[in-house]
């Protein structure tokens, strides 16, 4: 039943996949040079299962999403205090490369503009500018679960066109945040810049801290529950630039765009999700990877404020009542990324059945998303030959905006049974 989820994504892309509003990023001319359609989205649910839609195999630089993982490594390093004296943590309301500091304590204003990336690449321990980018680039990889390369071409374009950032860098110098010679931090941070990443490599890395530091599929904790925490923090409030405050409202997930039209956003807890288009808007956000983003949180519910308790929905208990039925007991909440792993346990098993029930007599809550997964249920277990019922005695399935119709809904696990037994041609029974 993954393909119930595939075809939500498949939509939600298609829908955007003729939006050509925006421009490259030419003021790298490296970056000026890419195709332009280039359009990727891939989630990753926090046990490491991913869904691909689009140009989800090409390859682009990370540019700026790169930030919130050298922070990261900057805090696990070093930790908090010794980082916070170098690098703020409050909006900044400017453009992401502005020539500026706080005004009070001279220091960047946040680590996801230039003046505290270019911080925070100081800040990671290493003798050589060759052992800091090592130790940067590692990181990153743990993050992404495979070894990443680096785009050469983008990194000898970025240091040819670089005067801003040197600028910059030699302001921090100036302020005294930055402790080495400036341009050899430039260095480094011109390199993790020209990191080459997919947009399935971005929802990893963002499953990877929605998972508080544990890589999902190979169980390595690469940062600190504390340190992810605060990287999320950061990336709420200050990750999409200028533009936060409307991305927080519509779509609400802790974030990081880059110029190369790169976007990681994470839903603590749940999934990652990866988008890549470079056509970018004036404030330096990818234009498609923006409403894509919208439309994955509005038909998803994925807003982490729909998340303000406990939302994971999970398998209370999975048993055969008789040969060739299967009762899937749930309990909690039903949203996106719970309902998910629900029907893709059904899916998995599906060869050990013949009739799945869903009990949700301690289900607490359910959202659309859900609702529409559930309704879809039905359709693919019919469609391999099975059945599919639910035991929903409170109707929280149901609703009246809904579209399609959900699998058969029955009061109680008897009345389930009995109509199992029908289909199977064996007598119907009244024992639970």
């Amino acid at each position: 039943m993954a393909e119930l989820v595939q075809r939500m994504l498949d939509q939600i892309r298609a829908e955007h996949a003729d939006n050509d509003d925006g421009k490259l990023a030419d003021y790298i001319p490296e970056l000026d040079r890419v195709d332009p359609s280039g359009f990727g989205l891939s989630l990753s649910i926090a046990d490491g299962y991913v869904y691909e839609s689009g140009d989800t195999a090409t390859e682009f630089t990370i540019q700026s999403v790169s930030k919130p993982f050298t922070y990261a490594l900057a805090l696990e390093c070093l930790g908090m205090e010794a980082v916070d004296a170098k690098i703020g943590v409050e909006p900044s309301g400017e453009a992401f490369n502005e020539i500026s500091v706080d005004k009070t304590t001279k220091i960047p204003k946040n680590p996801m503009i230039n003046a505290g990336a270019i911080a925070a690449a100081s800040l990671v321990p290493g003798a050589t500018a060759d052992d800091r980018f090592d130790r940067i680039h590692e990181f990153y990889s743990t993050f992404a679960g495979r070894e990443l390369a680096v785009d050469h071409d983008v990194y000898n374009s970025e240091q040819a066109s670089g005067s801003r950032n040197r600028a910059i860098a030699y302001m921090l110098q100036s302020f005294g945040v930055l402790d080495g010679d400036p341009d050899e931090i430039l260095d480094v941070y011109f390199r993790q810049c020209s990191i080459k990443v997919t947009s399935t490599d971005l929802a990893r890395m963002a499953a990877t801290l929605a998972r508080g530091g544990v890589e999902p599929v190979t169980g390595r904790r690469v940062a600190s529950a504390a340190v992810v925490q605060r990287t999320l923090s950061v990336m709420i409030t200050c990750g999409m630039y200028d533009a936060t405050g409307d991305w927080v409202s519509a779509v609400g997930m802790p974030a990081k765009s880059g110029v190369g039209g790169g976007i990681a956003a994470v839903l603590p807890g749940q999934l990652g999700i990866g988008v890549y288009s470079p056509l970018l808007d004036a404030k330096g956000n990818s234009v498609r990877g923006v409403a894509v983003c919208r439309g994955l949180s509005a038909n998803l519910g994925l807003h982490f404020l729909s998340h303000t308790r406990e939302s994971r929905s999970t398998i209370r208990n999975a048993y055969d009542v008789r040969p060739g039925v299967r009762v899937f007991e749930l309990h909690g909440d039903l949203l996106f990324a719970g309902a998910e792993q629900v029907l893709r346990r059904v899916d998995g098993e599906r060869d050990e059945f013949e009739v799945a029930i869903l009990e949700l007599s301690r289900v607490d809550d359910i959202d659309d998303a859900a609702r529409r997964m559930f309704a879809g249920m039905r359709e693919s277990l019919v469609a391999a030959g099975k059945e599919g019922f639910v035991v929903d005695p409170d109707r929280v399935v149901e609703a009246s905006h809904t579209e399609g119709a959900v699998a058969r809904v029955f009061g109680t696990l008897e009345e389930a049974l009995g109509a199992a037994g029908n289909e199977r041609g064996a007598p119907a029974e009244s024992g639970g």
